[in-house]
């Protein structure tokens, strides 16, 4: 039965949320992957793709773009779409990398290792806002897919939790920073925790906030 899934805050308005996939489908495609990333604005911490192979007529009730959704409500849909997801794999790059690069490649990057991990491996892509040069695969690049494609929406809540907890890590290992809470984006308390201790090894040099500063930068933990 092709049931609608209502989207979180669209005040009851019913979205056919699995349209992309069902054409897609349609046309002969069967690993359909979303592809999602969380951390590309943060100052510290790293970038994290996602991708995500939901089953055919997959259903969840709220799902949607994780930035619209509670910590709580996407911490229960990330355990919901890892029990019931075919396959996920899960990229990230770290602050390095970022620096060496540029955040735009750090992303793709990220995407790709994510993709790669896939088993099945992947025959199409829905990405939000990125096309992929470096796998020859067909795909398609939608802005605000994470809002129009289910598999997009999985892929960003699965990115997101996984790079907020990696954040809480550090959050325990640099407490000054208060990363917990800012995820490592440039709050106030977070700017000012900057002027105040200077960088840490996860902040990313690259960044004006950070390479602004008229501190030394630590040297990464062996």
């Amino acid at each position: 039965m092709n049931q609608k899934i209502v989207i979180a805050g669209k005040q009851g308005r019913l979205e056919d949320f699995r349209r992309l996939e069902e054409r897609l489908r349609a046309s002969g495609y069967k690993s359909i992957v979303g592809l999602d990333e969380a951390g590309r604005g943060p100052l510290a911490g790293p970038v994290v793709a996602a991708a995500v192979v939901l089953p055919e007529g997959f259903d969840l009730e709220g799902i949607d773009d994780s930035k619209k959704l509670s910590s709580e409500k996407r911490e229960r849909l990330f355990e919901r779409i890892l029990e019931s997801a075919l396959s996920v794999g899960v990229g990230k790059i770290l602050s390095e990398g970022i620096d060496q690069e540029d955040i735009l490649k750090a992303t793709r990057r990220a995407m790709k290792e994510a993709v790669l991990q896939l088993q099945p491996p992947a025959d199409f892509l829905l990405i939000d806002a990125v096309h992929l040069e470096a796998l020859d695969l067909p795909q398609r690049s939608i802005i605000k897919g994470d809002t129009l494609s289910v598999s997009i929406a999985a892929a960003s809540i699965v990115a997101k939790v996984t790079r907020d907890r990696l954040m809480l890590e550090f959050g325990r290992l640099y407490p000054q920073y208060l990363l917990e809470q800012n995820k490592g984006y440039g709050t106030p308390d977070h700017l000012e925790s900057l002027r105040k201790y200077g960088p840490t090894p996860i902040h990313r040099k690259s960044f004006r906030p950070v390479y602004q500063l008229d501190f030394p930068f630590a040297e990464a933990e062996k």
